[in-house]
């Protein structure tokens, strides 16, 4: 089993594509390149911990998550209402998460972190919700769709970014 990272799907919300300029025609061709990444990345057995703002339409939460491969989690985003915390389909819901993974301590959330639980002992703060424009703090890390080729990462993937996108 592998474990992924992921936030800022935005299934379905064209306003995304607008505000982070991103690079689709529309939001079902969005939509499509998701999916198929991350259904390419994942497999059935492994686990993804999505760090909010995962749909448009809370609806529709269910049905995404019956299609995308993996053990889901999810962390609120200030796009996940109520009723996207309840579709079923996850694994677990929350607001904010401290786990270990290949001797890290890691502390997820949506939002990125001035400081954190751990920070000046080694743990890592994995976020969304800056779609790959905040500057970061040292060990801290956006794990979005913006950032990684709209595919889920691995933490290996994530701190093998340090030097170009995250600043170590």
């Amino acid at each position: 089993m592998t474990v992924f990272f992921t936030a800022d799907t935005h299934f379905g919300d064209h306003r995304t594509i607008n505000i982070w300029k991103r690079p689709f025609a529309n939001t079902a061709e969005m939509d499509a390149l998701i999916l198929e990444r991350w259904n390419a990345t994942v497999a059935p057995d492994d686990e993804v911990w999505h760090l909010g703002d995962v749909a448009r339409r809370p609806a529709d939460v269910a049905g995404w998550l019956a299609r995308l491969n993996g053990r889901k989690h999810l962390l609120r985003g200030n796009n996940d209402p109520d009723a996207t915390l309840a579709a079923v389909g996850w694994a677990s819901v929350g607001d904010y998460a401290e786990i270990e993974l290949g001797g890290r301590k890691l502390v997820l959330c949506h939002y990125p972190f001035r400081s954190w639980n751990g920070q000046h002992r080694g743990s890592l703060n994995l976020h969304g919700h800056s779609h790959g424009r905040l500057k970061p703090m040292p060990r801290q890390y956006d794990v979005g769709v913006d950032v990684y080729e709209y595919t889920p990462a691995t933490l290996a993937a994530v701190l093998a970014s340090k030097d170009t996108q995250h600043g170590g």
